[in-house]
């Protein structure tokens, strides 16, 4: 089970990252059930990161703007077990999409 806390109305939940050679850590996510992928982090995050590029995609934003965004490929901890998982560099907060709680009860 994966459990999480609302802040300031927002549901958020921590994610634990595993980058090669360096120790786990955690950042927090608010929980985004309009977003369709797996995480977004602002760009300067995934820079810092060093999260490896995968390549461009295009999407629709909420504002019915289409962009091209680059998906970069980060390795978390997600309910026990490590997964690769896409990581779109895009926005201001870290957001969880709905793509990772594919197959999961969401309750909040």
């Amino acid at each position: 089970m994966i459990s999480g806390i609302v802040k300031n109305g927002r549901a958020t939940v921590n994610i634990i990252f595993r980058l090669t050679n360096k120790p786990d850590f955690t950042i927090e996510f608010v929980i985004d059930t309009g977003f369709t992928e797996f995480l977004s982090l602002p760009p300067t995050a995934v820079t810092l990161l060093g999260l490896p590029f995968v390549y461009e995609m295009y999407a629709n934003l909420a504002d019915n703007s289409n962009v091209i965004l680059p998906v970069h490929q980060g390795n978390i901890i997600w309910n026990g077990e490590e997964r690769e998982v896409n990581v779109l560099a895009i926005g201001k907060r870290p957001l969880l999409g709905t793509a990772l709680l594919d197959g999961y009860e969401l309750v909040i």
